[in-house]
């Protein structure tokens, strides 16, 4: 049998998820704005005609590049923090999804949309790496 989180003790963890999720809703908004915005001279109120130099430009397309990049991980933890969500709903929230055994308070406390427990965290970990 499978010993789930009584409905009092996920309060702490859904304000915090939530919180969450609005912190990174807000971000990737912001982020998505400023990554596309048109050119230099509009992200930069310059209204005259002067050619751009090429470092600028590049300069401009690599931050463009990393904003992308930071709002698909943000994007990636805010559907972990959904799922983590539809789990307190379904009653599986805070069961590692590989063992299926409690993943400890201490843990989701630090990570509140933690998939695994720290055992199986680590074996996905070296799984990864190729050992």
């Amino acid at each position: 049998m499978k010993k789930r989180f009584k409905k009092r003790d996920l309060m702490p963890f859904r304000k915090k998820l939530e919180r969450q999720r609005a912190l990174l809703m807000g971000d990737i908004g912001n982020m998505q704005e400023e990554a596309l915005k048109k050119n230099r001279q509009e992200s930069s109120g310059d209204l005259s005609n002067m050619p751009v130099h090429l470092a600028d430009v590049s300069s401009d397309n690599y931050e463009q590049e990393l904003t992308l990049e930071l709002m698909e991980n943000k994007g990636e933890v805010l559907e972990e923090i959904e799922d983590a969500l539809r789990k307190m709903e379904d009653g599986t929230y805070g069961l590692c999804e590989i063992c299926q055994k409690k993943i400890k308070k201490a843990r989701l406390e630090a990570i509140p949309y933690a998939r695994y427990c720290i055992s199986c965290q680590e074996k996905e970990e070296m799984n990864e790496q190729g050992h």
